[in-house]
């Protein structure tokens, strides 16, 4: 496969027609499978149904855990992941679809993950500025398991293509995901 050079400002998620928690994910001349959400893709997402949203969302920041592999080479901005951060996701909290340290009495996702979904996980601007409550939260891109079992409406790539991936998108990447 021959790879340009040129960063990408695109990248693209559709779901696999014979299974709608699996879908392929484009960026630039590179396209490798990716794990889509439970529900599958919907124009109506909501909290807690494990669908993954419709839309174009820009790559925000980019979170990894220094515990398990080299520092992830992209433009985007980066942070080592610790173990109190979470990201709250109880609408009726002010601090819904935000990032928290933990403890944290509100319904929250811990960052800090014992599986490797986390190893490096992208925000993705969806339901961000201003959240709306019981649209979604986390929403993110990140690393998928080994089986590509669905995620809870995030999309989700192996390790080494999320690394390939973050290396080749320009700032502003968006990520324009279609059913």
């Amino acid at each position: 496969m021959r790879e340009s050079t040129k960063p990408a400002d695109i990248l693209e998620v559709h779901a696999l027609p014979r299974d709608r928690t699996k879908g392929l994910l484009r960026c630039g001349s590179i396209t490798v499978p990716c794990a889509l959400g439970r529900s599958g893709i919907t124009t109506r997402k909501r909290e807690g149904d494990g669908a993954t949203p419709t839309g174009t969302f820009e790559l925000l920041h980019v979170y990894y855990r220094a515990d398990k592999g080299r520092t992830p080479q992209t433009v985007l901005p980066l942070e080592v992941l610790k173990p109190e951060l979470g990201w709250c996701d109880d609408p009726g909290h002010p601090r819904y679809n935000r990032l928290v340290n933990l403890p944290f009495q509100a319904s929250h996702e811990k960052m800090w993950r014992d599986d490797r979904l986390y190893d490096i996980v992208v925000v993705l601007d969806c339901n961000m500025y201003p959240p709306i409550k019981g649209k979604g939260s986390a929403i993110f891109f990140h690393v998928a398991r080994e089986d590509y079992r669905p995620t809870e409406g995030c999309v989700a790539v192996a390790p080494h293509h999320m690394r390939l991936i973050l290396s080749k998108v320009s700032p502003g990447c968006q990520m324009e995901i279609r059913s």
